[in-house]
């Protein structure tokens, strides 16, 4: 009897240590895998201080590794095209930053789900869009304009035709204003026509014909200066509406700075608008700062960032350019991917996705 009640534990405790086995295997995602993620730094998205890094795409990467179980390497890279470069000779397992999801990436890489959205927007300086009061300034650069001198030299031609016709018919009259000789009498013909236009005859004519060439004139010289004085106007308004920039056929013939090799500079391309392609971001920034651009073109979230953080010396115009999403890049047929997509769901339902997105955006949590 005593033999048959240990025969049965026996077999009792080998299918309890059976069946416990899986207790005791650790899951896959709990293996501490460790990966590498290539970054570059792009405020707000990622940002590096020391060894230390930070920002929206930085919380939205060591969220999902905490939930995968996985330790997470940075490489830093300068530009979008060397993350990618990262991913193709395998020094990098992912890249993340601001990186846009487009229809020639993809067929190149795997992206996760998009986690925002975004796409190239114009930054001008706070103020180049408002109308200004003209300074003294203003009125110098006016005078000595080429404007100006084309009109001056209208005025002196338009003039020419009536100083010839008074001289001709006042210089017989015994109290003629002008001298019977050509020289001076014309010149004195042609100071009181331009006199006339401008309002400031010192003296008349006396012969009567003369006196009706005068009353023409002096209609003539009343259209010539509305003409000028309608076209000048409508020319400085001109300019001044077309100093403004609210899209990108406003960006013509400015100096415009954006990021090489990104998506911001093949949109001016498509737009025909010449640009400086620069390294970083910054070095827009910078040429902004020092009016060596007019205006920059870049991601909308990395530039509205950056207005908030300004102090309200630039500002967003116009419509974002073309509507891009942002996502987390990898090698075609990557393993990584499902389970990143997995994760940033996961985050959206429970919440956490829009918590990091408010930490840099601000944005509330109407969004869900």
């Amino acid at each position: 009897m005593m033999g048959r009640l240990r025969s049965f534990a026996i077999v009792v405790w080998l299918i309890a240590l059976v069946g416990g086995i899986p207790f005791f295997v650790p899951s896959a995602g709990a293996e501490g895998r460790s990966i590498t993620v290539s970054t570059r730094n792009v405020a707000p998205f990622v940002m590096t201080e020391g060894n230390l890094k930070s920002g929206f795409t930085i919380d939205i990467v060591e969220e999902v590794a905490k939930r995968a179980g996985w330790t997470v390497n940075y490489v830093d890279d300068g530009t979008v095209a060397d993350m990618l470069k990262s991913l193709d000779e395998g020094t990098a397992d992912a890249a993340a930053a601001a990186i846009s999801i487009t229809s020639d990436r993809a067929e190149k890489y795997d992206f996760s789900q998009p986690f925002m959205s975004g796409g190239p927007q114009i930054m001008v300086p706070v103020g180049a869009n408002k109308p200004s009061t003209p300074g003294i300034m203003d009125f110098v650069k006016l005078v000595f304009s080429k404007t100006v001198l084309v009109w001056l030299i209208a005025a002196v031609i338009l003039t020419l035709v009536p100083a010839h016709v008074t001289w001709l018919l006042e210089r017989r009259h015994p109290e003629s204003m002008v001298s019977r000789s050509y020289f001076p009498g014309i010149f004195q013909s042609f100071r009181w026509g331009i006199g006339s236009m401008a309002g400031a005859a010192d003296v008349s004519p006396h012969a009567s014909a003369t006196r009706i060439m005068a009353i023409i004139w002096g209609f003539v010289c009343i259209l010539f200066i509305a003409y000028y004085t309608a076209t000048l106007t409508a020319n400085i308004t001109v300019k001044k509406f077309d100093a403004q920039i609210k899209s990108p056929s406003d960006l013509v013939g400015k100096k415009v700075c954006t990021v090489a090799e990104t998506t911001s500079a093949a949109t001016l391309e498509r737009y025909n608008v010449e640009f400086d392609g620069v390294k970083t971001i910054d070095d827009c920034y910078k040429g902004l700062n020092d009016e060596q651009y007019e205006a920059v073109v870049y991601d909308a979230p990395v530039l509205s960032y950056y207005v908030n953080e300004s102090g309200g010396a630039v500002q967003l115009v116009g419509p974002i350019l073309r509507p891009e999403e942002y996502g987390i890049a990898f090698r075609n047929g990557s393993d990584l991917r499902k389970t990143v997509d997995a994760e940033l769901l996961s985050m959206r339902e429970d919440g956490t996705y829009y918590k990091i997105k408010q930490k840099w955006f601000g944005e509330d949590d109407s969004s869900k």
